[in-house]
């Protein structure tokens, strides 16, 4: 029985999401307050296509109503973060039949700052929720390293599955395997790393969903820096050799679709690694990181161009950002069965 994990672009059944509490993250009252008026943008976004589930920390649903309004359902479970994206399990299906894989999660590689005592144990939790059996698997790895075409091709990166503080020893043939057995895929394709920016505090050191991500099978979307000033714009040429002349699991030439990064460089902690990349699709809609930059609107155009039938809606996304990470990462498909 093969259970495959469908692309973005399948309908979905809701979004999972997570509320941000007190943590390292958000290390006080203002970043907490600004962390969650952000979250709740983008549950709302989400929620105008489609049901959104948020887990809340024990005690805090009544923060979180105030601000995701009435139609964004909240249930209470003890979390450290807020990345739904990579604590929370990989929905795969068999025809009618859906499951969720839930990964070992160990903070992203054991960092300092992480806290993953209840987190490890959401990918569970949301699975109980939604009614599925549970695929355990041994492999430390997160949603955000992960990116699909539904056809058999699964993008991720050396810096994160290879990373010694998640997977010491393991090689690309035994990641692969682990992989393909657990969403369905039969071809890796490896990018060497990830923006330079994801490799700060609360980096991830190198998920692919801000750098590549499939927009349909044999298109893939690819964070393009245009400024020589920026890390990331030898990183974007490397990484887009990789791609070049690559094939997917079915022999198609891959179409790589250079989408320009935000113009702003820097913030107050350094290198910003804001990227269009990291978006989220849902029933209807395309909810799009946006800076407040000269090229949200660019970007807002290739994505209108790839999905002519879904309303393209730009939600502020620097302070997820600041955080770790974009919209993507605090979003969790179930795909409908």
């Amino acid at each position: 029985m093969t259970f495959r994990m469908p692309p973005e672009w399948a309908p979905h059944e809701r979004t999972w999401m997570a509320w941000p509490g007190p943590n390292p993250t958000f290390t006080n009252e203002r970043e907490l307050a600004e962390a969650r008026t952000a979250w709740a943008g983008v549950a709302r976004a989400v929620r105008r296509f489609e049901p959104v589930t948020m887990v809340v920390g024990t005690g805090q649903s009544e923060s979180a109503r105030a601000l995701v309004g009435p139609d964004v359902e909240l249930v209470e479970r003890e979390i450290d973060d807020a990345w739904m994206r990579d604590i929370g399990p990989t929905f795969v299906r068999n025809g009618d039949q859906l499951a969720a894989v839930d990964w070992t999660f160990n903070g992203w590689g054991a960092q300092e700052w992480a806290r993953w005592e209840h987190d490890a144990k959401i990918g569970r939790y949301v699975a109980d929720l939604a009614g599925v059996p549970v695929h355990p698997s041994p492999l430390v790895n997160e949603g955000g390293g992960i990116h699909v075409d539904g056809e058999g091709t699964v993008l991720l990166t050396d810096t994160v599955q290879l990373d010694p503080h998640r997977n010491p020893g393991l090689t690309r043939e035994r990641v692969e395997e682990e992989i393909h057995a657990r969403i369905g895929t039969r071809k890796a394709i490896w990018l060497p790393r990830g923006l330079t920016g994801d490799y700060g505090q609360f980096g991830t050191r190198g998920h692919v969903d801000i750098v590549a991500a499939f927009a349909a099978p044999g298109v893939v979307l690819v964070h393009s820096q245009r400024d020589p000033a920026h890390p990331d714009f030898e990183v974007s040429k490397e990484i887009i050799a990789t791609l070049e002349g690559q094939t997917d699991a079915k022999g198609r030439t891959l179409k790589i679709v250079e989408v320009p990064a935000p113009t702003v460089l820097e913030d107050d902690e350094g290198w910003v690694d804001y990227s269009y990349i990291n978006h989220y699709l849902c029933n209807g809609g395309v909810v799009l990181c946006a800076f407040g930059d000269p090229n949200d609107e660019i970007a807002a155009g290739i994505f209108r161009g790839l999905f002519p039938d879904r309303t393209v809606t730009l939600v502020d996304a620097r302070t997820i950002f600041a955080g770790g990470g974009g919209i993507h990462c605090i979003t969790q498909q179930q795909p409908k069965v």
